[in-house]
């Protein structure tokens, strides 16, 4: 059962431990071991289907691959979740509060982001669009990335950064303050399927097709709430009037029900159109960015952290407080 009381001190030693030394070898690491575990069953199914397919009518073919894929996500979750909750019954004292929060820094990356984030920059900086086009298709996205601008890499790496403020921060910190390490590993688990599974490819398109609408379903409210606390970060009245008016009229641009909401926000903060051409263009009003914008973006990505933090770590101490006058006779 988890211990609200002890809620803010996992997540206070969760951040520090990843500001402090960043990500675990992938020994070590339990997002890697989750990877490993997702590809190893789209393996199988490559290996042992194949035939299968080929037969198949179209229909039935779609309709193996999308159990295979409800089979990855129910599995795998079940795991994680189990996974969670034997640390967290097992987890006592101050040592078992360190447990916890290194169980629960592995599930989000806040220093990372930041860290791929500033890469791209430093490379634009220099003038080397090439180099910067690497390192954002390296740690960042996974579109075509040859024919992008100097302008276009860095609206794209903001879009990147805004989008995994909610995913990769702040979407597991509201799983763990709720349901405690078996929330926050379940949801890594289903948002790291849908982001290797998650694609409108032939091959991919329904066995990754339960983990992408689950994964839409479990960041509706994070996507809304990491909006929000944007407004909030915004450094001055007249960015928090842009960025909240931005967010209100250009959050459904994008075909995701939830990125729209964090890079509109984002956008209109900072001031800038953020374009993927054919896609979507937000903040239209604005000229697009450039490779100091990415810095800036970084600097409201940790202010929004900042403010997600405090807000997880009172939620929990106001949960202990309702719980125990719940328990008084």
């Amino acid at each position: 059962m988890l211990n609200y009381a002890w809620t803010p001190a996992v997540i206070l030693i969760a951040v520090t431990l990843d500001v402090a030394f960043g990500e675990p070898p992938n020994r070590w690491h339990p997002v890697a071991w989750m990877g490993s575990l997702i590809s190893w069953w789209n393996r199988v199914w490559d290996s042992r289907f194949a035939n299968v397919k080929k037969a198949a009518g179209r229909a039935d073919h779609r309709c193996g691959e999308f159990l295979c894929g409800c089979g990855i996500v129910v599995v795998g979750a079940v795991l994680c979740g189990m996974l969670g909750w034997v640390v967290q019954a097992n987890a006592n004292g101050g040592l078992g509060v360190l447990i916890q929060a290194m169980v629960l820094k592995c599930c989000f990356g806040f220093r990372s982001l930041q860290d791929a984030a500033r890469s791209v920059a430093t490379e634009l900086l220099d003038k080397n669009l090439f180099k910067a086009r690497e390192q954002l298709a390296f740690h960042l996205v996974s579109r075509d990335v040859s024919e992008l601008s100097a302008a276009e890499v860095s609206a794209a790496t903001i879009e990147s950064v805004a989008e995994n403020t909610s995913d990769s921060v702040i979407a597991p910190l509201l799983f763990f303050v709720v349901a405690g390490l078996p929330g926050a590993l379940i949801y890594r688990f289903i948002n790291t399927c849908d982001a290797m599974l998650g694609y409108r490819t032939e091959r991919l398109e329904w066995l990754g097709k339960p983990a992408a609408r689950l994964d839409d379903v479990l960041n509706v409210l994070p996507a809304r709430i990491t909006a929000l606390l944007m407004v909030a970060a915004s450094v001055g009245h007249g960015d928090r009037v842009r960025a909240w008016k931005t967010w209100r009229s250009d959050a459904r641009a994008t075909a995701s029900p939830n990125a729209g909401q964090p890079m509109s926000a984002a956008a209109g903060s900072l001031g800038v159109c953020l374009e993927k051409r054919s896609h979507y263009r937000i903040g239209s009003q604005f000229p697009p960015p450039a490779a100091p914008d990415i810095e800036r973006m970084i600097t409201l990505y940790q202010r929004t952290i900042v403010l997600a933090v405090t807000l997880t770590c009172l939620s929990g101490y106001l949960i202990h407080w309702c719980t125990g006058l719940g328990n008084q006779p």
